[in-house]
């Protein structure tokens, strides 16, 4: 071989590694089990067996307020907004803040929480709703599920970070973040994409014991490949595994999936974001869901819509994705989806419901 050619070769490998090193530098790249950080104090009252629980899940879209179509909200990546403005970003704080204080939930599972990222004036916003929340919820968990430095999308062209949030009113003693299935992705896109993840919050029972409360958001872009399928047979296994260890959990976020009924609702151009077969059927048959799937599909599932699409076709909330699961130890009390002032405040609206502990034997 010519030794300019040599020299050449040589010189774009060195390229390529020193551009490999740069990508991983600015990404993140978790373990597949690892601590998560807690926030709690000592004085935190600790949960009684046998009492009843009010626990909330809510996807609060970063803040960002419902004015927008996102570039990412429409199937063809046309939507007009690149990012929320700094006075709807305080707006929706203020407003997200009201209702936790008007519901005064024991837990709250909170989803799209920005930390770090450009289009949201690099707010930490878990800590935002500490600070206006610190009476009701002195104990918190959080997990990122996607993180970097730098993403040279046009879109983007910053910094980004998102997170998993969780507020108790009661004692947290660890919590761990299990990754995830990812998306099937070339070895460049899969370190600049999302790493979704369970957010798992161990909460002492007075007397021996914990509560597991878990929190996701499953993918949102993963139509064509099984990507869904794995996520959630990966949390269906770990639910099974609380389960023969006599552990009592709750889980609850945005998944992302229609349950079995709503499909057929759906205008054709809003069907495309899911399968035909809904993936959360197995683990809705399994374990009690909140909705149920009589609820979810029937002929009062209006009433628990939980997605209004940032999509001017679509005027108001129209399909469930959010729900909250819990282990057949726990008994359900009472259950909503608040609907009536909360579609102004994110695309998601909050599920709430009641659930009674097991008391100890």
């Amino acid at each position: 071989m010519p030794r300019i050619l040599r020299t050449l070769l040589l010189s774009a490998c060195c390229l390529l590694g020193v551009l490999a090193a740069l990508v991983y530098t600015l990404t993140w790249h978790p373990g597949a089990r690892e601590s998560a950080p807690v926030s709690c104090p000592a004085s935190a009252p600790m949960l009684q067996p046998g009492q009843a629980l009010k626990v909330m899940t809510w996807n609060v879209q970063y803040l960002a307020g419902k004015r927008y179509v996102f570039w990412y909200d429409l199937a063809d990546g046309s939507g007009p907004d690149l990012r929320p403005s700094s006075e709807d970003l305080a707006f929706s704080l203020d407003e997200v803040v009201c209702i936790m204080r008007d519901e005064q939930p024991d837990i709250v599972l909170l989803q799209e929480l920005h930390n770090g990222a450009r289009a949201s004036d690099y707010q930490n916003q878990l800590a935002l709703l500490q600070e206006r929340l610190s009476d009701l919820y002195p104990c918190s968990s959080q997990a990122f599920y996607w993180k970097a430095a730098f993403v040279p999308h046009p879109k983007i062209l910053g910094s980004v970070g998102m997170q998993l949030g969780t507020l108790s009113r009661y004692q947290i003693a660890r919590a761990e973040r299990l990754q995830l299935p990812l998306m099937p992705s070339d070895w460049l896109s899969r370190q600049f994409n999302f790493k979704r993840a369970l957010l798992v919050s161990y909460l002492p029972l007075r007397g021996g014991g914990q509560l597991a409360a878990i929190n996701t958001h499953l993918d949102a872009f993963a139509q064509g490949d099984d990507t869904l399928q794995q996520q959630v047979a990966m949390t269906s296994s770990l639910l099974d595994q609380l389960q023969a260890d006599g552990t009592p959990w709750l889980l609850g976020g945005d998944f992302n999936l229609l349950p079995p009924g709503q499909y057929q609702h759906l205008s054709p151009t809003q069907r495309s974001w899911y399968a035909e077969t809904s993936e959360l059927q197995a683990l809705a048959e399994r374990y009690p869901m909140i909705p149920s799937l009589q609820q979810a599909g029937g002929v009062e599932q209006a009433k628990w819509y939980t997605y209004y699409p940032n999509d001017r076709s679509v005027k108001s909330a129209d399909r469930t994705l959010d729900y909250l699961f819990h282990s057949p130890q726990l008994t359900r009390i009472d259950a909503q989806v608040r609907q009536h002032d909360t579609q102004g405040i994110s695309d998601h609206l909050p599920v709430l419901a009641r659930l009674l502990l097991p008391a100890l034997d």
